[in-house]
Order: C-alpha cells, then structure tokens, then sequence
C-alpha cells in the first residue's frame, strides 16, 4: 500500500514538472515575442531618424 501512494505522489509531481515546464516555456515565447516586436519598432524609428539626417545632409550640400 505504501509503494502504492509513493507512485501516485511521483506520478502527480511528473505531472506537475510537465505543467511547469509548459508554462515555462509559453511565457519564454510570450516574452521573446515582445522583445522581437519592440526590437523592430526601434530599427524602424532608427531608419526613420537615417532618413531624416539624409534629407538634412543633402539640402545642406545643394
């Protein structure tokens, strides 16, 4: 009976870890996801700022 209740107590604990690590996982993505967005916005406002300094550069050279 004893050995009964230790393998469902590990059975529950695997479970548990499984969950644990999919959760894990998803907000490693969510995260990941967010700083992959906030990456693109900054090289788009970068590019923008190029543009502009081009823009500048080029009416004071004509």
């Amino acid at each position: 009976m004893d050995n009964e209740r230790v393998i469902l107590v590990i059975g529950r604990l695997e479970r548990a870890l499984r969950q644990i690590e999919s959760a894990n996982s998803t907000i490693k993505a969510d995260v990941d996801q967010a700083l992959e967005m906030r990456h693109e916005a900054l090289k788009e406002e970068m590019k923008q700022a190029i543009r502009t300094i081009d823009g500048l550069i080029e009416r004071q050279e004509h």
